[in-house]
């Protein structure tokens, strides 16, 4: 015990411990990039995983080591690991090692923080090493002192130090990696519920919390790297056009806030890799989501340390994967608003200089019957002559119509542009019956302003926090957030030519011979009319054989997804960034969670809605006509209830957070009747007359909802 504890309580000691064979290491610290890996050296690299529940701690020694030799550390992973599994069996050892580690991290963080000794010494990554594959770090003796300590040293290694624990980690069987996330989950869990925070005594200042996040990151991008990614395929970035004058925002001196570059993770600029890069990671993205530490985030503090005080003080927004959909959108939200305020500001001012009117929103005044042209003319002279209006709050008004725009005439005002954009008689997408979605329409006639306009909406819709009934593959978000489309996204945008591309693929016979195929491909375009392509010079003297099936497949899939849409998506991410260009969005959210801020959950949980619906003009809970109304929404069948939700709020969908955010009303609207339900879409109210029956109402709903088509919504 005296030797155990002499060992793992001094850093030079542990350090030099448990080492490989000095002929097997080298001093080339760079050269274990998984992310650079091609996809078949990686399988076979990790074939232990091919086999399930056989982990690498069961490979012989040499042959762990030597799969974690790409990494170039110098620990015999296998040795630490039969070593602890005898430690871990004797209780007396084990509070030995508590013990050790509660002596050993404070000179760990002095030697990180002031002596820089892992510059000069990189081996002093190994003590790091060791102590993560004491598979009982997780337990209740360690959380109260131990392992906060430790996270602390660790959170203070230098990027480049991550970077190479990072790469090391990526190596791991599932087990070991995902113990490692748990065990920083369980810290961050058991930190936040002994404590209580408030306005004062911020989760952000709670050094242990911080801490450990920033050590979950390690593993976070582990679980990406180790996973399958696709570092290449990138979208070139639209290059904003610099304007030698001052804005009003350099005048004032806010640019320092609004006009900042794009924000780059350090330890994801140092691997290279980006969420955005992983097809599929080890451990899925939600597993690293700390609901505990989401319930006591102050999002209005977090995102003025995430804009303004990003140096002294730490943010969780710097760490998104551990966020929420709903918190990330809550600081998304805070910065779309003291945007928009700002801007109101800078008109007032600038209005004041210039003796004019102040326009402080971004007001569209629409011709029903001529929505689309109103709505393009207006956005196109705003995007050319003042794109920052834009970032104004929308304020929408029909000709010849009275109402005050507080989100509902917004509301109707997408669902009308959409509906008349993704019309099929006017081409500019089709349409898959298979899969409801809808894809850019290559042969369009329209031209490239109606492209941006729909990309304007899209960045509107978020920017104005309204959702969409839009209906686009994944692939269309993964581009818009700076991925080319590649053949595994076929799945969902082209489902038929993907199984067709994935038999090619597969064949096991002469593919040469038996397919007859070359690199000349033909389609038929919206019109009927026969489209023919080559993918290389001379497409149709080249035959697709067993060799470059898969260079064909590529070349497809870049042709269908990519080149021969280019020019309408291109238009389309235009507009998208006119609005967004300045937001975290990009840094902040994946595809998945872009897709459910634009179109909101398809998951309808109406026991969440009834819970928080309020009651106005006399009703309540327990009058009776309302316990009837929920019997008979609760018995609608899943298309029933999204008719419901489009009639009483303008979207089948529930805004991120689920249907409980909604915050329905549903407001008496007279005595027993034969009129009809009808609804107010801005304010989300339903009104509902006092019917006699269960029976009258369920009729009378059921007729409302099904045609409420420009009827009943007010």
């Amino acid at each position: 015990m005296l030797t155990l504890n002499q060992v793992f309580s001094n850093a030079e000691a542990l350090m030099k411990s448990f080492r490989k064979d000095e002929s097997n290491s080298t001093d080339n610290l760079e050269s274990c990039k998984p992310a650079d890996m091609k996809k078949d050296e990686k399988q076979s690299e990790r074939s232990s995983e091919k086999t399930g529940a056989s982990s690498a701690a069961s490979l012989p020694g040499e042959a762990l080591n030597e799969v974690f030799d790409a990494c170039e550390v110098t620990v015999d992973i296998g040795a630490v690991r039969r070593v602890y599994d005898r430690l871990l069996s004797i209780d007396q050892l084990q509070v030995a090692l508590v013990n050790a580690l509660i002596y050993l991290t404070p000179n760990v963080e002095l030697d990180l923080e002031y002596l820089d000794v892992y510059e000069t010494n990189p081996d002093y990554l190994n003590i790091f090493i060791i102590v993560m594959e004491n598979s009982n770090l997780h337990s209740p003796e360690y959380l109260e002192v131990a392992l906060p300590q430790f996270c602390k040293a660790m959170s203070k290694l230098p990027v480049t130090a991550l970077a190479r624990l990072t790469k090391l980690w990526s190596k791991y069987d599932l087990p070991h990696i995902r113990r490692m996330m748990e065990t920083f989950q369980q810290l961050i869990t058991f930190t936040v519920v002994s404590n209580e925070y408030d306005g004062e005594n911020l989760v952000n200042d709670d050094e242990t919390v911080v801490a450990a996040t920033q050590c979950l990151q390690v593993v976070f991008f582990a679980s990406i790297l180790g996973g399958d990614v696709d570092v290449e395929h990138n979208e070139e970035d639209e290059e904003d056009s610099d304007s030698d004058e001052l804005t009003l925002h350099e005048l004032l001196g806010e640019e320092r806030l609004y006009k900042k570059g794009p924000r780059i993770n350090p330890l994801e600029k140092e691997l290279g890799v980006r969420p955005m890069d992983s097809i599929k990671p080890l451990i899925p993205f939600e597993d690293f989501i700390n609901e505990s530490l989401n319930d006591v985030i102050e999002m209005d503090k977090d995102f003025t340390f995430f804009k303004v005080n990003a140096e002294t003080k730490f943010s969780f927004q710097t760490c998104p994967f551990i966020l929420s959909v709903i918190t990330k959108n809550q600081g998304l939200y805070y910065d779309n608003r003291i945007r928009m305020y700002s801007e109101r500001r800078l008109t007032a001012l600038f209005s004041m200089v210039q003796g004019q009117q102040p326009n402080p929103y971004l007001k569209l005044k629409v011709r029903r019957d001529h929505i689309i042209d109103d709505a393009l003319v207006r956005l196109e002279m705003i995007s050319m002559e003042n794109p920052s209006d834009l970032k104004k709050q929308l304020y929408v008004e029909f000709e010849g119509e009275q109402g005050v725009d507080e989100g509902g005439v917004s509301k109707e005002f997408f669902q009308l542009v959409l509906e008349e954009i993704f019309n099929p008689d006017i081409g500019m997408f089709t349409y898959e019956n298979d899969t409801k979605l809808f894809w850019f329409n290559s042969s369009s006639l329209e031209t490239e302003a109606q492209y941006t306009l729909i990309g304007i909406v899209l960045g509107l819709a978020i920017y104005n926090n309204c959702i969409l009934d839009v209906h686009f593959p994944m692939v269309v978000y993964r581009k818009l957030m700076g991925k080319k489309g590649t053949y595994l996204d076929l799945s969902d945008s082209h489902p038929v030519l993907y199984q067709s591309l994935k038999g090619v693929l597969e064949y096991m016979g002469n593919v040469e011979e038996d397919m007859m195929m070359t690199f000349q491909i033909s389609h038929t375009d919206l019109f009927g009319n026969p489209v023919i392509h080559d993918l290389k010079e001379q497409g149709d003297q080249i035959p697709v054989t067993k060799e470059n099936r898969q260079e064909f497949v590529d070349l497809y899939a870049d042709y269908i997804l990519n080149k021969s849409v280019e020019r309408q998506f291109k238009a389309f991410k235009k507009g998208f960034l006119m609005v967004t260009n300045e937001s975290p969005l990009k840094y902040l959210f994946r595809p998945e969670e872009v897709e459910l801020l634009i179109c909101g959950s398809r998951k309808l949980d109406f026991e969440a809605l009834e819970k928080t619906t309020e009651y106005d003009g006399g009703y309540s809970k327990d009058s009776q006509v309302i316990k009837d109304f929920w019997e008979v929404v609760h018995s609608f069948g899943e298309d029933q209830k999204k008719l419901f939700l489009q009639f009483t709020t303008g979207s089948d969908r529930a805004p991120v957070g689920g249907l409980g955010k909604l915050k329905m009303i549903i407001a008496k609207n007279g005595s027993d009747t034969d009129r009809l339900p009808t609804s107010h879409t801005c304010f989300n109210a339903l009104l509902l007359p006092e019917y006699s029956s269960k029976e009258k109402l369920r009729e009378r709903l059921l007729k409302a909802i099904t045609y409420a088509k420009g009827f009943g919504m007010l």
